[in-house]
């Protein structure tokens, strides 16, 4: 049984809220933005091989990407990793991996994870996904791990569930990002988790849901099922998959479905998904700033994130709240309350060096 359990890391996105640090040729999946050694993909990899072997793991990403797979997870099978010609988002991402899996395992289950996101307690992570394992193989059910929230966050979306003492409780709504009177109105119910985009579902499954639930996907990639696992699949996806919808799992599947369930989790996770996660996340000195790398001087400053690798000594002064991010092309100095726009501003940019 344990055989057919898988993973899939989704590793496609281009982090552009990490920007300028996160670019189109070197996302932040790639990046040791913990400034531990490690990449978060590696980091993702290594977390979730203490309970999956190497060749039941697999990367689905960007084309443009694969030997950046490659060289950072270099134990897995080259065909496992799953290249996308172009973003349409994550529906008919899991579709496509919910495809090649039914032709290397009918029967496998496996769970579909963001490559990004840091998980402390690993321990208490994997013992949740082994049980959604458990639970997904033998039940017609769609699992996902909610987190247990600890403040009122306008940055996620949330899961409602029923109350209940069961370890798995049903799904009654996915909620969109709310305002902050609202995110905490959902703490204080206290039947509100975390969305963290982490599922878990059998093939069998899956498939149906997106037969029921996204039917235009599902009939644009399987036109010819019998290209999957096998050298053509490359040249028939490169046809067929620009030309699904672009819409997320969320709103293909999971908003439609009748059979999904949570499993409520405090593992210690961050999506990392801004600077300011990452300022949140990271230990702090008494000023309440962090400070990445190692020629930094900051004098009376606070609650900044200052990030770079420069052999030049970078001295703050008098700065308060802000990001300052220090790379060879590029210097942003920024509000950390209007972090949200840098999104905008990395499109706004004509030079595509930058970006």
């Amino acid at each position: 049984m344990k055989g057919n359990y898988y993973v899939a890391i989704m590793a496609g996105g281009v982090g552009s809220r990490f920007w300028p640090a996160s670019r189109e040729s070197m996302p932040k999946q790639f990046l040791d933005i913990l400034g531990i050694g490690k990449s978060l993909i590696r980091l993702t990899y290594e977390r979730f091989n203490q309970i999956i072997p190497a060749e039941n793991i697999l990367v689905v990403t960007n084309k443009m990407y694969k030997d950046l797979v490659h060289e950072h997870i270099p134990e897995i099978p080259e065909f496992n990793i799953i290249t996308e010609p172009s973003r349409n988002n994550t529906g008919p991402c899991v579709a496509y991996t919910a495809l090649r899996l039914e032709a290397m395992n009918p029967e496998a289950t496996f769970v579909i994870a963001p490559s990004d996101h840091v998980i402390l307690k690993e321990k208490e992570f994997l013992h949740h996904i082994s049980d959604a394992l458990d639970h997904a193989q033998n039940n017609d059910v769609i699992v996902t791990l909610g987190i247990q929230p600890t403040r009122p966050d306008t940055g996620y979306g949330y899961i409602e569930c029923e109350e209940s003492e069961h370890k798995l409780k049903k799904v009654r709504n996915f909620k969109e990002k709310p305002n902050l009177d609202t995110a905490q109105g959902y703490l204080d119910a206290g039947n509100y988790l975390w969305n963290a985009g982490i599922f878990v579902w059998s093939v069998k499954t899956i498939l149906s849901s997106f037969r029921q639930n996204a039917k235009e996907i599902y009939d644009i990639l399987s036109r010819d099922k019998s290209k999957y696992n096998t050298p053509e699949e490359q040249e028939y996806i490169d046809q067929v998959y620009p030309t699904t919808p672009s819409i997320s799992v969320d709103y293909a599947i999971l908003e439609k479905a009748d059979n999904v369930s949570t499993i409520p989790a405090d593992i210690g996770w961050s999506d990392l998904g801004t600077w300011n996660a990452l300022h949140a996340y990271k230990d702090k000195d008494a000023a309440g700033s962090v400070v990445l790398g190692e020629n930094t001087m900051l004098l009376n400053s606070k609650n900044c994130i200052v990030r770079s690798d420069a052999e030049k000594l970078v001295v703050i002064k008098d700065l308060e709240n802000y990001i300052i991010i220090d790379e060879s092309d590029v210097l942003l100095v920024y509000p950390k309350d209007q972090e949200q726009s840098i999104k905008e501003l990395r499109k706004s940019i004509d030079n595509k060096s930058f970006i």
